[in-house]
């Protein structure tokens, strides 16, 4: 659902929202915050700026009854991990913000500073921050309608119907048969998580349906990340590069056409028929980031912002988080959650008539699983350069050497850290997730 912004002011005129509730002024003693997305990065930002600046009155705005986590969905999908182990409840971040809202975002107007819900709900803000992820483009897919994506799962953005329907996919595909997986070209969100995928699918591929086959096209001309640990990996466990290859690899291959009722994926190059179909569409910032002009970035795909404050740069008072910005930066959910921290942290001190932090520093540490008992991981450190507004790489940071069934300890042990802090989850908490 949406509502154009010429109705949305004639709604809001009607009910005499701006009039009643407009953006707060200097004097006010609680700014007021809009959070849209209960994400990585929005949930973090609205966690750490309640604590950083209790007086700070925060509405977040989030659809979903619970969160479920993309990292570590691959391992679902490969049956090492359930659902349920990545599905988190909000009740912790429900009891620290103001107003946790169950709704989706219909319109914005930046210049009265308020947004309006499908359930015709209406906040006013003095910053919102926008952390509602990335939008998949289906309409650069030949054929991926409504349709053909009741079948053709992406699983993307993970939840039952993605994640939970390939997993039943795989297990209902005869020995034998054909897993094909087709990617965009970077960026897109978490850049080895294809990579990862096919290592997970075909670890239970070799196990469960031995004779099967699984072909990756690639709209990269290579493997986008941690190529080095991925190529051997697959060369070990895998047989890739041998004539008995369970993973044949076909890099510059976009996908460009689907074909649902014929079980055919096709790239400029080559048509895949396969039982089953994992079909990754192309990215871009979140829908909702377009409504108010902040997505003007490579092509009208990605949102620049003031690294310093996540700052849109063209719509003042917003603040960008996450998969949405345009960055060196990598779509990834531990630069989501630190991206919040910092955001939370340059509004606890513009709110205190402060300069925030004029040399900010973000850290990303990403895993990877190869089987069911090895992982390796890249971690990088980066740094708020002035000179043109960029965050560069510093050192300290480090790939692994190779894969170790060491580091499939310490992926479980980020995941179930970044889970906690991101959501406030108590000490009490049970996680079950085994990988």
């Amino acid at each position: 659902m949406s509502i154009r912004r010429r109705d949305f002011l004639r709604i809001a005129s009607a009910a005499g929202f701006f009039a009643l509730t407009g953006p707060a002024d200097a004097g006010k003693a609680r700014p007021r915050v809009v959070i849209v997305g209960a994400g990585y990065g929005g949930a973090a930002c609205a966690r750490y700026l309640k604590l950083w600046e209790p007086r700070v009155e925060i509405t977040l705005i989030e659809p979903n009854p619970r969160f479920v986590s993309c990292p570590m969905s691959n391992t679902v999908i490969a049956g090492l991990n359930k659902m349920e182990d990545i599905t988190f409840p909000y009740d912790s971040l429900k009891a620290v913000v103001d107003h946790f809202v169950a709704d989706t975002v219909v319109a914005i107007d930046p210049a009265r500073r308020g947004v309006i819900t499908a359930a015709g709900k209406r906040f006013a803000y003095d910053r919102l921050i926008l952390a509602a992820g990335i939008e998949l483009m289906f309409d650069q897919i030949r054929g991926y309608d409504a349709a053909a994506r009741k079948t053709i799962k992406h699983a993307w953005k993970a939840s039952p119907d993605q994640t939970g329907v390939l997993r039943r996919q795989l297990e209902a595909m005869p020995d034998g048969g054909v897993f094909a997986m087709a990617i965009p070209m970077t960026p897109y969100r978490c850049p080895p998580a294809p990579y990862e995928r096919i290592s997970l699918v075909a670890n239970y591929l070799k196990k469960a349906k031995p004779r099967s086959k699984i072909i990756l096209l690639d709209g990269n001309p290579d493997i986008a990340s941690k190529k080095a640990l991925f190529l051997a990996a697959w060369k070990k466990h895998y047989g890739y590069g041998t004539d008995n290859s369970l993973i044949d690899y076909r890099p510059g291959n976009l996908p460009v056409a689907i074909d649902a009722k014929a079980m055919k994926v096709s790239s400029e190059f080559d048509d895949v028929k396969a039982d089953v179909i994992n079909l990754v569409p192309p990215m871009r910032a979140a829908a909702i980031t377009a409504m108010i002009g902040a997505r003007t970035g490579d092509n009208g795909s990605w949102c620049p912002v003031d690294y310093r404050t996540f700052e849109s740069t063209e719509v003042p008072n917003v603040h960008i988080l996450g998969d949405s910005i345009l960055s060196n930066l990598s779509k990834a959910a531990a630069l989501a959650n630190n991206s919040g921290k910092l955001c939370a942290s340059a509004l606890a001190e513009i709110f205190n008539g402060r300069q925030p932090d004029p040399a900010p520093v973000l850290t990303s540490t990403c895993y990877s699983a190869s089987t069911d008992h090895t992982a390796f991981h890249v971690a990088t450190v980066f740094r708020y350069n002035p000179a043109d507004n960029s965050m560069e790489v510093q050192p300290g940071g480090g790939v692994s050497s190779e894969e170790s069934e060491k580091e499939v300890e310490y992926m479980r042990g980020w995941a179930r850290n970044i889970w906690a802090d991101t959501l406030g989850l108590p000490m009490s908490y049970r996680f079950t997730n085994q990988f």
